[in-house]
């Protein structure tokens, strides 16, 4: 059931526990129970609302900023991407294979905003060799959701 359960819980953490319930053919008590259990052992660590801030009137900026440090003795890649996260800006941080060594997602008001983080902040820490910035221009999918989906033309086709 727990496999499921998280899966379920994954793609709609919204969902009525008592649905849950019957897809999952238990009771409804062994649900609360179970993500109780999930979330008091850190498996599930939070429930987000996925916003397509293009359809707003908020201007919201993103980018991907690829990050080249140097690791610290015995502490590894740990105690820079901790001092990375703490930024407010920031929303997530990943280490990563390939060329650079962490890849850190931020948001922010404008190009101006993100770029000044970058220089200010980010690159000026101790152990950053160097970054890459790449802003988001578009998103098509982000968490299994598709959010630029193609009109499709519902027009009754008229022929001569």
């Amino acid at each position: 059931m727990r496999e499921e359960l998280l899966a379920i819980v994954e793609r709609n953490s919204r969902i009525d526990l008592k649905e849950l319930a019957v897809i999952l053919g238990v009771e409804e008590i062994d649900v609360v129970n179970e993500l109780a259990a999930l979330e008091a052992e850190g498996i599930i660590c939070g429930y987000h609302t996925m916003i397509d801030w293009e359809k707003t009137s908020i201007e919201k900026v993103s980018a991907l900023i690829e990050v080249r440090v140097t690791p610290q003795r015995g502490q590894g890649f740990d105690n820079i991407a901790e001092r990375i996260y703490k930024y407010p800006e920031v929303t997530s941080v990943y280490l990563i294979s390939g060329g650079y060594d962490l890849l850190v997602t931020l948001e922010g008001k404008s190009l101006k905003e993100i770029s000044g983080f970058v220089s200010d902040k980010l690159s000026t820490l101790e152990s950053v060799l160097s970054t890459a910035t790449h802003f988001i221009l578009k998103k098509y999918k982000d968490h299994g959701t598709i959010l630029a989906r193609k009109y499709e033309d519902t027009r009754e086709k008229v022929t001569p």
